[in-house]
C-alpha cells in the first residue's frame, strides 16, 4: 500500500522565511515617514489642482517591494558587479548632459515614458557600492586608500556637479566621509580633507578684527583665518607620513592658505550678489524676505505658528494657502511644524533617530566589512539630508535643495532611499545568527 507523502502546511514562518532575519522595526519606521509623508503632501495642496500625495504613496509602495527584493538577495554578490555599478552609474550621468531634460536652470532629468528620471540621485547608491566594494578589499588605513577612493568618487562628483546640482554633490561628500571614517581612515586626514572650504569661508570674515588682514595686493585674510592655517599645519605635522623637515605641517598650512585665497577671490570676483545671499541669508533673518530670503522667512513664520501642539492636519493657515514655496518637496517640514506643533516635530526627528539607530546597529552587526561599509553609507546620505534640510526649514542652513528622505515630494529619491533600505535590510537578512544558550 503506498502512502501519501504529505505536503508541509504553509504557515505564516513559511511565507517570511526568506525575511526572517531583517530589520521589520526598521522597514516599518521608513514605511509610516512615507505615509505620514503623503498626508502632510495632500494637506499642502488641497487648495490646487494636483494630487502628488497619491503618487508618493505609489512610488513608496514600489520602493517597499525593491526594498524586501534586495533583502532576500545576498549583498555579497555587488563586490563582482561594483565595476560595472560604477561604470553604469557614470554613464547615465553622461546622458544627463547629453539628452537631459533641462528645468529651472539645471540639467538634472532624463525623460522616460513621460517620466522625469534623476540619475544623480541613483547616483548615490552607485558610489555606495563602488566604495563598500574597493573599501572592503583595502581599508582606508593608508593614504594611498584614501585617494583611491577619492579618485574614483572625483568623477561622478564632477559631472553631478556640472549639471549643476550642488546639494547632490554635497551629499556625496558627507557619504565619502562617512564611509573613510568608518573604514579606519585617520579622522586627522577627513579633517584636513574639508579644511580648505573651512579656510574659504574663515578667511572672509575679520572677526573680532574690524577690518581684514593685508598682506600683499589681493592677498587677505582674518585673524580666524590665521588661526585655522596654523592649527591645520600642526595637524598635518602630527598626522601625516612626511614629518621629516615638517614637510607635512607646512604643506596643510599651505593648501587650507591657498584654499582661503581662493575663497575670497572667488567671493570678490566670482558669486554674483544674489548667489552670496542664498548663501548667507540664514545668517540674517529677515533680510530681504520678498527675494531671496522668502522661502526661509515663510517657512520660519509657518513652524511658529504652530507652537506646542499645532493647527491640526488640514487646518495650517500657511500651509492651505500656499505661503511656503515648494512645501510638496523641500520644505514639507514646515508644514509637520505648522500643523502638528513641536511636538509633531519631535515625534518625526525621534523616529529618524531611530531609524539612524537601526542602521547603526546592522553595521555593527554585520558579518564582514563589505556590509557593514554599505549600511554606513546609507547612514551617511540619510543623515546628512536630514540635518541640512530641517536645517534650512528653521533657517539654521542655507537653502540647498535638498529633500527630507521618505517625506518629500520626489519619485527619484523616494527609490533611491528605498534602494539604500533593500540592501541594508539585505546585510541584516544574511548575518550571523545570534545563538542563544
Amino acid at each position: 500500500m503506498l502512502l501519501k507523502r504529505s505536503r508541509p502546511k504553509a504557515t505564516w514562518k513559511y511565507w517570511f522565511k526568506p525575511w526572517q532575519q531583517i530589520d521589520w522595526l526598521l522597514l516599518f519606521l521608513t514605511i509610516g515617514l512615507s505615509l505620514f509623508g503623503g498626508l502632510m503632501i495632500m494637506s499642502t495642496e488641497l487648495t490646487q489642482p494636483v494630487s502628488d500625495w497619491w503618487a508618493h504613496w505609489l512610488v513608496a509602495g514600489i520602493g517597499v517591494l525593491i526594498a524586501l527584493f534586495l533583502a532576500r538577495t545576498q549583498y555579497e554578490n555587488l563586490i563582482q558587479w561594483h565595476w560595472v555599478t560604477y561604470a553604469l552609474t557614470n554613464i547615465s550621468l553622461i546622458g544627463v548632459m547629453i539628452i537631459g531634460t533641462t528645468a529651472n536652470g539645471a540639467q538634472r532629468w532624463i525623460t522616460i515614458g513621460g517620466f522625469n528620471v534623476q540619475p544623480s540621485e541613483f547616483a548615490k547608491i552607485g558610489i555606495i557600492i563602488t566604495l563598500a566594494a574597493i573599501l572592503h578589499k583595502r581599508t582606508a588605513s593608508t593614504l594611498e586608500s584614501v585617494f583611491r577612493a577619492l579618485g574614483i568618487t572625483a568623477i561622478p562628483w564632477a559631472l553631478i556637479f556640472l549639471q549643476p546640482d550642488l546639494a547632490t554633490s554635497l551629499v556625496f561628500g558627507a557619504v565619502v566621509l562617512g564611509m573613510l571614517y568608518w573604514a579606519n581612515a585617520n579622522p586627522g586626514w577627513l579633517i584636513l580633507m574639508i579644511s580648505p572650504i573651512i579656510s574659504a569661508i574663515l578667511f572672509s570674515i575679520s572677526w573680532p578684527l574690524s577690518a581684514p588682514i593685508v598682506s600683499f595686493h589681493e592677498i587677505s585674510f582674518g585673524l580666524l583665518g590665521l588661526i585655522w592655517v596654523v592649527a591645520m599645519g600642526i595637524l598635518g605635522w602630527q598626522t601625516l607620513p612626511w614629518r621629516r623637515f615638517a614637510l607635512s605641517g607646512i604643506g596643510a598650512s599651505a593648501l587650507n592658505f591657498l584654499g582661503g585665497e581662493l575663497g575670497v577671490f572667488a567671493w570678490n570676483h566670482i558669486l554674483r550678489d544674489y548667489q552670496k545671499d542664498r548663501l548667507t541669508v540664514f545668517l540674517k533673518p529677515g533680510y530681504d524676505i520678498l527675494g531671496v530670503g522668502y522661502h526661509q522667512h515663510q517657512s520660519r513664520i509657518a513652524i511658529g505658528a504652530g507652537e506646542v501642539w499645532g493647527w491640526g492636519l488640514f487646518k495650517g493657515p500657511m500651509t492651505q494657502l500656499n505661503f511656503v514655496p515648494e512645501q510638496h518637496t523641500d520644505f514639507i517640514f514646515s508644514a509637520v511644524g505648522e500643523e502638528f506643533g513641536f511636538v509633531g516635530c519631535l515625534v518625526v526627528l525621534f523616529v529618524f533617530c531611530l531609524i539612524c539607530f537601526r542602521l547603526l546597529r546592522i553595521a555593527q552587526t554585520a558579518k564582514d566589512n563589505f556590509g557593514s561599509l554599505l549600511a554606513i553609507g546609507v547612514l551617511s546620505m540619510i543623515v546628512f539630508q536630514l540635518i541640512i534640510n530641517v536645517g534650512m526649514t528653521v533657517g539654521l542652513a542655507p537653502v540647498a535643495g535638498i529633500p527630507l528622505p521618505w517625506m518629500s515630494y520626489g519619485r527619484s529619491a523616494m527609490l533611491t532611499n528605498f534602494i539604500g533600505l533593500g540592501l541594508v535590510e539585505s546585510v541584516a537578512n544574511f548575518r550571523q545568527r545570534q545563538k542563544y544558550y
